[in-house]
């Protein structure tokens, strides 16, 4: 028999926050979002929990090139998409599509068995304020 996952109050704000987000969110964003519902909660509950939601596989991570990760639903996550980082306010977005036939880029013989694509630029906000 499955066990009903109880959450805490904390849990749900950070939850809440992940969510409302809809995009990857770094621990520290996770944190700052979530204290805007709940403004006692520790970095360190944060930390925890985010732990905990991978190990459990509820979360998955977005890792971008010499960032920390970021994190996302695992429901998310599991349907194929890219990421765009933002160098200047340093969020990071999700990417719809895919070029596709990447494949063919391999050397004869290899196999192609998945890809992660990061996209480096400025995000909207970021291009109408420079």
């Amino acid at each position: 028999m499955a066990t009903e996952r109880r959450d805490t109050k904390q849990q749900r704000v950070i939850w809440d926050a992940l969510e409302a987000a809809a995009r990857p969110l770094s621990v520290n964003e996770l944190h700052e979002l979530a204290m805007a519902e709940l403004d006692t909660l520790g970095l360190s509950t944060v930390y925890r929990t985010v732990r905990k939601w991978e190990e459990d596989g509820r979360i998955e991570p977005v890792l971008v090139p010499d960032q920390p990760p970021r994190y996302e639903p695992h429901a998310v996550a599991a349907e194929h998409h890219h990421h765009f980082h933002c160098e200047e306010c340093d969020r990071v977005f999700d990417v719809d599509g895919c070029p596709g036939g990447l494949g063919s880029m391999t050397p004869p013989g290899f196999e192609l068995r998945e890809h992660h694509i990061t996209l480096r630029g400025l995000c909207a906000d970021c291009a109408k304020a420079g």
